[in-house]
């Protein structure tokens, strides 16, 4: 297939886009900072540096005295040197609750302060180490304490039930079940590939039909950063597959989406939006209580390999995990049954 024209490039040309909008409204020294990181970051990673930019430097000339009446885009370099610790603590507990420009209301909690806080830390230490200006001193504010959250995923039952729901399209409403008549063959490929390969879902919704090769059980997926890897699936999965791809070939698709794997009811490739809606209406008859997400398969795949395996390291690169960190953080905690078993070992009286 021509990568040009394939699902990856495109977002890629649509990131690039988005950044260079956003690019206008930030001081035009920015774009230094931008290109000089552009060899060691995602085209979405900028983006995002962007959007927290525009909200830094638009609060600094809203909210503080210093460069009240100044508009962003005609700060100049020389502006950071003004800019202090308090001012940044400052800034912090803006982000706590705020409202836009269109009265949209907006709340941070601490992991949403600390990657706006990262974003600061990296475009201080850029000019800092250029000797554009006099200190870093994004780097003397302390990260906001990030409080661990438990791992929500499926129970091996829950899974069984979700795909037997999915399959059956028991519990959903009349309108639901006509649709279903329609795309259940589909969606049961999409939650057993979420399921089954840990997937992400933006991976989920670009894969092709060229990148399936049914000779080795295997597709082909482009990571985060571009790098492209080979995920395998179990027959399960490919029984799942074939059966969807039998369905799928017989849909005329809309011009430019011939390719796509998986197609919405409009004939079209199917969107990032669709599969989180789908995978929440399946999800929320069989465990309400956890609000099921793509993301929430993808770690109870994640889950269920490193009770199997044991091995943190298959895990983080299944997963496409660049830091094994990341992964032992959120895999190689002891489990739930660990401690029970820890419980049952320890003997305080003879019996």
């Amino acid at each position: 297939m021509n990568k040009e024209n394939s699902y990856y490039s495109k977002r890629q040309n649509e990131n690039t886009i988005r950044l260079r909008r956003v690019l206008k409204d930030l001081p035009k020294f920015c774009a230094e900072f931008f290109r000089g990181i552009d060899h060691n970051t995602s085209i979405l990673t900028r983006v995002n540096y962007a959007y927290d930019l525009r909200l830094f430097f638009n609060y600094i000339t809203e909210d503080l005295e210093e460069f009240k009446g100044i508009s962003p885009t005609d700060l100049s370099i020389d502006d950071l040197n003004s800019i202090t610790v308090t001012h940044i603590e400052m800034f912090l507990n803006f982000l706590t609750l705020y409202t836009n420009d269109d009265d949209i209301e907006y709340a941070n909690r601490e992991s949403g302060k600390a990657r706006k806080l990262s974003t600061l830390r990296s475009f201080f230490l850029y000019f800092h180490k250029k000797g554009s200006i006099d200190k870093n001193v994004a780097s003397l504010v302390s990260l906001p304490k990030i409080h661990d959250k438990p791992i929500i995923r499926l129970e091996v039952d829950e899974i069984v039930e979700l795909l037997d729901m999915v399959d059956s399209g028991d519990g959903l409403t009349e309108t639901q079940q006509r649709y279903h008549n329609y795309t259940r063959k589909r969606d049961l490929a999409i939650i057993m590939l979420l399921l089954g390969t840990g997937i992400r879902i933006s991976e989920c919704v670009g894969l092709n039909m060229s990148d399936i090769d049914f000779d080795i059980n295997g597709f082909m997926v482009t990571r985060k950063g571009g790098s492209e890897t080979i995920l395998y699936f179990s027959e399960e999965v490919r029984k799942a597959l074939l059966d969807y791809i039998e369905e799928r070939k017989e849909i005329d698709t809309l011009p430019g989406h011939e390719d796509a794997l998986l197609l919405s009811l409009q004939r079209r490739r199917i969107s990032v939006r669709a599969v989180q809606n789908l995978v929440k209406k399946y999800s929320k008859h069989v465990t309400p209580l956890k609000n099921i997400s793509p993301h929430k398969l993808r770690s109870t795949f994640g889950t269920n390999l490193y009770r199997e395996t044991g091995d943190i390291y298959l895990v983080a690169d299944v997963l496409g995990h660049e830091d094994v960190n990341t992964t032992k953080r959120h895999y190689a905690a002891t489990s739930d049954e660990m401690r029970r078993q820890a419980a049952r070992i320890v003997k305080l009286r003879d019996d």
